[in-house]
């Protein structure tokens, strides 16, 4: 197995400085603004939407623009159709995931704030404004005149927004308690904004530790192994009770195989680095269909 070296990777990354910032943003709230002055600040990498969809249609065999107008709620029925979004879901946290394990970045959008929060290095931040804050601001950067229009492309994004992170992760992308701070442009302005960030970002509690690296290298092995056994073993699972845990490069596997052979699966699973050893606690139905009691 390709055993990781958690300590001189968390050495290592620590002799410079490592920071991870989660954004979520309203449109037209001036996020942008805010993520790129944290980007001068801190010396970050700006991850955007293009970037994260063009390795979710990738992995994901399918357009790029296909993945944009699903993600903002165009998409045609065809195009909903053949999306499959439990596989789009696990590729966009693997996409994530690998993204923040590098570090010195500001991934914007994508249920990044959702997925990190478990990590005690990250900062999850999110901003907004009132309704007429972000339309003027629609309105002047697009140069409308008609307040509806503006108004009507804000609710559009901020409902395709609802349901992705509904769709995907089960999550309220509204609700403050998934964030270390919530900023409203209204009243602060981008430089304060800035500055508070950066200071929650250079606090004590924000540092990377051998611990909090540990967890985010165990949340990234897992989304990989989702994927080896969606691959390999996607039409043999019953239901959707396959369940797998990952602690300290450990990769526990338990739930029900209807049919097929799990041996080429666990033995990508074992060559992927951080893996120390796997827990195989599969179950194999050899009578299918079965009935499980009650």
């Amino acid at each position: 197995m390709a055993v990781a070296r958690i300590a001189d990777v968390f050495h290592d990354q620590t002799e410079a400085k490592l920071t991870v910032i989660a954004m979520t943003r309203e449109m037209a709230s001036l996020g942008k603004d805010v993520a790129a002055g944290l980007a001068e600040r801190l010396k970050l990498e700006v991850i955007h939407h293009e970037l994260v969809a063009r390795g979710l249609a990738e992995r994901s065999q399918i357009e790029e623009s296909e993945v944009h107008r699903f993600l903002e709620g165009t998409a045609s029925l065809f195009e909903r159709w053949r999306i499959d979004v439990s596989k789009l879901s696990r590729y966009t946290a693997e996409e994530i995931l690998e993204l923040a394990s590098k570090g010195n970045v500001l991934i914007r959008g994508w249920g990044a704030a959702y997925l990190l929060r478990p990590i005690t290095h990250v900062v999850c931040v999110r901003v907004c404004a009132p309704m007429k804050v972000r339309t003027k601001v629609l309105m002047d950067r697009l140069d409308l005149s008609d307040e509806k229009i503006a108004r009507r492309e804000i609710e559009r994004n901020d409902a395709a927004h609802t349901r992705t992170m509904q769709e995907f992760f089960g999550a309220n992308w509204e609700n403050a308690l998934n964030y270390d701070i919530v900023l409203n442009t209204e009243r602060l302005p981008i430089e304060l904004c800035v500055e508070q960030v950066c200071q929650i970002a250079a606090s004590p509690a924000f540092q990377v530790t051998e611990a909090s690296q540990q967890a985010l290298q165990d949340r990234l092995l897992e989304a990989r192994v989702r994927t080896i056994l969606d691959r390999s073993l996607g039409a043999s699972v019953y239901g959707r009770a396959l369940e797998v845990s990952v602690a300290k490069g450990v990769v526990t596997l338990s739930g029900p195989i209807t049919s097929g052979d799990p041996t080429e699966a666990l033995q990508r699973i074992g060559e992927l680095q951080g893996v120390t050893k796997i827990k195989n606690e599969f179950i194999q139905l050899k009578d299918y269909p079965y009935t499980f009691p009650g």
